[in-house]
């Protein structure tokens, strides 16, 4: 029955519409897709409406098979359009191509049928030949699975399969079609394996591969099938990637899903036995699809491990196979290939191999690494998960490090790599490989001639200063010393002058935490010594070291370290507590003055802060001078330095209104001067002047502490400065007397004293006059420190020969109430003094004598030895009127002895000095009757005629004197 007219005009229009929107497939419409399949629709009705028998359907089959030939080669010139799009056009021109010359085909095509026919013919033997039919069908099939179009291509593979059976059938005794059918049949099996697995019938999948895989490796021609096999291996790998993509990948994964990967397995190594006898030259992609299956294979191994855990090592071998043949190909280096490189790691970690085999692989990833944020990154991130292999990530980081310096794209990575070996050394139970590891790395940048840029040199300095401080923070010392010390590695030269010294003090720090002195010494020898830091340091050692001979340097660099540009004070407070700790009075008491002087320097209204430590200097000196080995004379030159500082500063704060501010040190002040002073007096050899210094300091402090209430009404202060005051005077005298013993004194030593001591008369009574103090047992004190102060001062006035201040003295001393023993010491030192004049020795005798007299005050056997001085003096002048008050002196004698002759009396006037009194008396008569004075002559017999009552044999002596006495009164 042929088809009516109404069909083939409908066919004939859509073949119509059709050509015109094939010149344009790129982007084709839906309506040519539905016209296509209109016509295969169509095509295959007309196929089952086919007469057996009938000529005039030839003319149509004819017709048929033409129109499904163009359709067919049509399908061989799409070129453009989306992917998606272009298979669906070859699909669809391939189906209605497929269905048009199936129409045409001959009822019962045999093997020997030419293709296309040249003619018609209503011989059904002479039909399209089932082998090219077959083919069709398999072409077309595949391709409408490729589409998407499942239903179509079922109905096509359910023909074919048709075809497939007749073919069987088919008679060939010479066999000279077999490699033609045998090339047919393995596309129609390929097709209905690719569309079981496709429907998701994996098992007709597998048969249909078994009969691929099992039937025609039989054959003589198989290994002639090379297109044939590597298409078939293409297919079979793609349903075996399909396969392990359907497997979901946990973190650990299971056995079912190893067991899908399992299954992936058996077809991935289908598909490269295969090809696996294929020479790489049979085609040109051959190695490349070779390289595909491994690379699949190797993934599928390692998602299959977990159902049989033999398949890693299945898994490493594919992938090592594919390594060894890539990493002689010019793309050995591509991100592809380094997936296979990666992926042979994860296997290796789930074999859990050794060290070794994984720094191997490791090497390999690196070796053909690009250096960029996401490789490195991806290294990185790999070796955190190996942190428990210590020793291995440490060897990679080392390894890596060396690639990136041999690398023109490695240097913006190093730091990164860098940082990350610090971290990981960081968590180095084992301290020495920690530092060795990181020693070799900067070696390798040092020896590399790479300079870290500042920024990144800082953070990894950074990094070592933050893991030492944590050793410090543990008490691990040795091992944060050597943390510390990685920092002055040559690689951080450009940040040498900033972090070497930090570097060398911490460390040495540590060593004094962990009672390595030594140690600590040798480092910080090392550091440079142009920073007080390091002068603190320097301190520390020497103080900890424990012996004498590093106290020296610990004061020395107490004193460095003040002077550097970078001091702080708080450094000097911090020297302080550890001197004081230590016990090391002198090394502290250093330091306190360096403190002291800084504050002087810097602080402006420091008054407090200042005495506090001034306080704290001298308690420290009372202390060492109480030491059995103290040296006294030095330590008590620095208290009254220091007593003298505090002074000033009393009256510094006095002149700027403050005193009431440090009131309570200005009392501490003058009360420990004056005691100090005190002890000094009877403990101290030599030290007049010093003793003298702190009393006048504890009387100037005594004055200030009584300047804010401006009215002096407190009486013992006024004692208390009086005595200071003299005190002092005392010491500088005996100090120049000590001078004198040795020398004469300058006048510049004599002359400052002299004027003291009339300052201070000046001022004592300025006190007493002003009645400050009442009690007479005080005002007679006072008045003993002035009749002292006066003999003071008559003997420097006399060093001085300045015998008009003597004269003076004199004279103030005549007209004063004063004891008369201050006649006598002021006497006692003219005497001596060879250069007195005489008048000032006779004015000051003179004045004793009636002093004496007047108060009768003066002892007789004085009064003798200074009565014969005045009248020796005044008979050496021989003028009359001296004559005259010799003799007056003389008569007054006698009237002494009248009192003090006689044996009885408690003090008789000396033997001696009546023998002399006598022979003065008749010797200067004598002189006097020769020269005709006679008046004077007798008033010296006179006297001498009453000495002679006594004196031995006196008698006997007066009847001498007396003819004399006789013969001046007659004539």
């Amino acid at each position: 029955m042929i088809p009516n007219g109404d069909r083939i005009d409908c066919l004939v229009d859509l073949l119509v519409k059709i050509k015109p929107k094939l010149e344009n497939v790129g982007t084709p419409s839906d309506s040519l897709l539905e016209d296509l399949f209109h016509v295969a629709a169509l095509a295959e009705s007309f196929t089952e409406q086919r007469p057996k028998s009938n000529r005039d359907w030839i003319d149509l089959a004819d017709s048929l098979d033409r129109e499904g030939v163009a359709l067919w080669n049509g399908s061989g010139h799409v070129r453009e359009g989306s992917q998606g799009t272009i298979q669906g056009v070859i699909a669809a021109l391939k189906y209605a191509g497929y269905r048009l010359i199936q129409a045409g085909l001959e009822q019962k095509p045999g093997i020997e049928s030419e293709f296309p026919p040249k003619h018609a013919t209503t011989d059904p033997e002479s039909a399209l030949a089932l082998i090219h039919v077959l083919q069709l069908a398999s072409k077309t099939g595949s391709a409408l699975l490729e589409a998407g179009k499942r239903d179509a291509a079922a109905s096509v593979l359910g023909c074919a399969a048709k075809f497939e059976e007749s073919l069987k059938s088919a008679k060939d005794p010479e066999g000279l079609y077999q490699q033609a059918r045998t090339r047919a049949t393995f596309l129609y099996y390929s097709s209905r394996m690719e569309a079981a697995w496709r429907e998701g019938n994996e098992g007709v999948a597998q048969f249909m591969l078994q009969k691929l895989t099992g039937t025609f490796c039989l054959l003589e021609n198989w290994n002639a099938l090379c297109v044939q096999r590597e298409r078939l291996a293409a297919k079979v790998l793609e349903i075996g990637k399909g396969m392990l993509r359907s497997t979901p990948r946990g973190d650990a994964g299971t056995t079912v899903d190893g067991m899908k990967a399992q299954e992936s397995v058996r077809w991935m190594r289908k598909a490269f036995t295969l090809i696996e006898q294929l020479e790489d030259s049979a085609s040109p992609g051959l190695s490349e699809l070779k390289r595909s299956i491994l690379r699949s294979l190797g993934q599928a191994y390692f998602l299959a491990s977990t159902h049989d855990p033999e398949n890693l090592n299945r898994a490493e071998a594919s992938l090592q196979e594919l390594i060894t043949s890539i990493d002689a190909s010019a793309e050995h280096a591509t991100s592809e290939y380094q997936q296979l490189r990666w992926m042979r790691l994860a296997v290796l970690k789930r074999q859990r191999a050794s060290d070794s085999t994984l720094l191997e692989s490791l090497k390999s990833i690196i070796d053909h690494i690009n250096f960029g944020e996401t490789t490195v990154t991806d290294i990185l991130q790999e070796l955190r998960t190996l942190a428990q292999q210590h020793a291995l990530v440490t060897a990679v980081h080392q390894y890596c490090l060396r690639h990136a310096l041999g690398s023109p794209d490695g240097s913006p990575f190093i730091d990164r790599l860098l940082f990350s070996l610090v971290h990981h050394t960081s968590k180095d139970e084992v301290h020495s490989r920690a530092m060795s590891d990181l020693e070799t790395a900067f070696s390798y940048l040092h020896e590399a001639g790479f300079e870290l840029p500042k920024v990144s040199a800082t953070a990894c300095l950074t990094l070592l200063w933050q893991f030492g401080d944590r050793q410090y923070q543990a008490k691990r010392w040795p091992d944060a010393a050597g943390w510390f010390l990685l920092g002055t590695h040559k690689v951080f030269t450009n940040l040498a002058p900033l972090s070497h010294g930090k570097c060398y003090r911490k460390a040495a720090l540590c060593h004094i935490q962990q009672r390595e002195y030594a140690k600590a010494h040798a480092v910080i020898r090392r550091c440079p010594v142009s920073e007080a830091s390091t002068f603190y340091v320097v301190f520390l050692t020497a103080v900890h070291q424990g012996q004498v001979s590093q106290y020296a340097i610990s004061v020395r660099a107490v004193s460095d370290m003040v002077k550097s540009a970078d001091f702080d004070r708080k450094m000097l407070l911090l020297a302080t507590q550890v001197a004081h700790e230590s016990d090391l009075k002198n090394v502290l008491l250093s330091v306190l003055e360096a403190l002291l002087k800084t504050i002087h320097e810097e602080a402006i209204d420091a008054e407090i802060e200042a005495m506090t430590i001034t306080r704290c200097t001298v308690r420290l000196v009372l202390k060492l001078l109480a030491e059995p080995l103290a040296t006294k004379r030095v330590l008590v030159d620095v208290m009254v330095r220091h007593f003298r500082t505090a002074r000033s500063m009393c009256e510094v704060a006095t002149s700027r209104n403050r005193a009431a501010v440090i009131i309570k040190d200005i009392s501490w002040l003058w009360r420990t001067a004056y005691n100090c002073a005190v002890q000094g007096c009877s403990e101290w050899e030599n030290a007049e002047d010093q003793v003298s210094d702190l009393f006048d300091v504890s009387r100037e402090a005594r004055r200030i502490s009584l300047f804010p209430q401006n009215e002096l009404t407190h009486p013992e202060a006024y004692l208390t400065m009086i005595h200071a005051s003299f005190a002092a005077i005392v010491g500088r005298v005996y100090t120049l007397r000590q001078a004198t013993d040795n020398g004469s004194p300058r006048e510049d030593q004599l002359r400052p004293i002299a004027a003291e001591i009339t300052a201070r008369k000046a001022r004592i009574l300025d006190i007493l006059d002003k009645h400050k103090i009442q009690a007479n047992y005080d005002v007679d004190r006072v008045r003993s420190f002035l009749r002292i102060l006066l003999i003071f001062e008559t003997e420097i006035l006399c060093q001085l020969k300045e015998w008009k201040g003597v004269a003076k003295i004199v004279t103030d001393v005549t007209t004063s109430d004063l004891a008369i023993i201050t006649f006598e010491a002021i006497a006692d030192i003219l005497w001596v003094e060879q250069d007195c004049p005489v008048d000032v020795l006779y004015t000051t005798l003179e004045a004793i004598l009636h002093t004496s007299l007047e108060r009768d005050a003066l002892s007789v056997q004085k009064f003798s030895r200074w009565l014969r001085a005045i009248v020796t003096i005044l008979l050496s002048r021989n003028a009359p009127l001296d004559r005259t008050k010799a003799i007056g002196y003389v008569e007054q004698a006698t009237t002494v002895l009248d009192d003090s002759g006689s044996d009885n009396h408690d003090e008789t006037y000396p033997m001696d000095e009546r023998q002399w009194l006598l022979g003065t008396a008749y010797n200067t008569g004598i002189e006097c009757l020769h020269a005709s004075l006679l008046d004077e002559a007798k008033r010296w017999f006179e006297a001498s005629t009453v000495i002679c009552r006594f004196v031995v044999d006196g008698q006997r002596r007066a009847e001498k004197v007396c003819p004399f006495s006789t013969l001046s009164a007659y004539c």
